[in-house]
């Protein structure tokens, strides 16, 4: 067997920067590696995201290989090549699109993974169903209990769906220019609940979970929903102990909203661009044409009781 070197990385949104990138770049200097080498990810989304983007940059680009261990890396981080690492002004706004060698999944690792972690990885699985699979999502409402319950049967299957439908996404799209943006479903309102209330405060899917409520709630308050469905992605949400609403003690009002959503890398030519629900499940929309009012009355409403918003008024 051939010898590997091994450094082990701080983990957690808050330690996604450039300073801790910089202790990859260190530790490959300091090895003399070359352009040969191979960078292997082990770990969750953070992890995968690093070391790709340290992969993408040293020397101007080598290999690498993930090996996820949490399901948000299973079901997305790991799958289509986005790396990066966060900027006190933004999430993920520094990183390169770079394609790993391959992506080894083994369901077994998740039994040693928090409750807590594992149902946060499940919003990106619903994200899927909501978007562009509405059997997927039906399939979910009926084995949410056995997926949060860690039945390896239905852990696997919505982690290889999941992943068939990212890549399908992927293959169209490959540097988002247009469909794959559809993959970030409640991610602007989601990244601005990250950011704002402080790196490491919401899990990643968390704060997606309330993205995805907030895109629901505007999407059906312009009419583009039906009650119905605005329902069946509070009730899954609610039913895979996500949350779907922000605590009394959040620091965030809408000024802050606006403000970090204004520099989300969807912004294009000064527009905000926003994923939407649209018609029936399984269909949305990714357009910067909306009610803006629209916007700024869900951001109310999601804010309406915050500790954040008293304190800006």
């Amino acid at each position: 067997m051939q010898y590997a070197d091994t450094l082990v990385l701080p983990d957690g949104e808050a330690k996604k920067t450039m300073d801790v990138l910089g202790m990859i770049m260190d530790k490959a200097l300091e090895l003399g590696l070359d352009r040969k080498v191979t960078l292997v990810a082990l770990g969750g989304g953070v992890i995968g995201d690093m070391v790709g983007f340290a992969a993408a940059i040293y020397q101007r680009g080598v290999n690498f290989i993930q090996v996820p261990t949490t399901v948000m890396a299973m079901v997305d981080s790991s799958v289509g090549g986005k790396t990066g690492v966060n900027h006190p002004k933004g999430k993920n706004m520094i990183g390169a699109f770079h394609q790993p060698q391959c992506v080894f999944i083994d369901t077994n690792t998740l039994s040693t993974l928090p409750d807590r972690e594992l149902q946060s990885g499940v919003a990106e699985v619903i994200k899927y169903g909501l978007i562009r699979d509405a059997d997927f999502f039906q399939w979910q409402e009926e084995n949410m209990e056995k997926i949060l319950g860690r039945d390896p049967s239905a852990l696997r299957y919505a982690i290889k769906r999941s992943c068939e439908n990212k890549a399908e996404v992927v293959k169209a799209d490959e540097l988002e220019a247009g469909v794959r943006a559809t993959l970030n479903l409640g991610h602007t309102f989601g990244h601005a609940i990250e950011n704002g209330s402080g790196y490491g405060t919401w899990l990643h899917g968390e704060a997606v979970a309330i993205g995805t409520a907030m895109a629901a709630t505007m999407s059906a308050r312009m009419g583009w929903i039906d009650d119905a469905l605005l329902k069946r992605t509070y009730d899954i949400l609610i039913n895979a102990n996500l949350p779907v609403e922000l605590p009394l003690d959040s620091p965030m009002d809408k000024e802050t909203f606006l403000k970090l959503m204004s520099v989300d890398k969807k912004v294009a030519d000064g527009q905000l661009r926003l994923i939407l629900l649209k018609g029936a499940l399984g269909n949305c929309v990714f357009t910067g044409d909306f009610d803006e009012e629209a916007m700024k009355e869900t951001i109310d409403e999601f804010v309406a009781e915050c500790v954040g918003k008293k304190q800006a008024a």
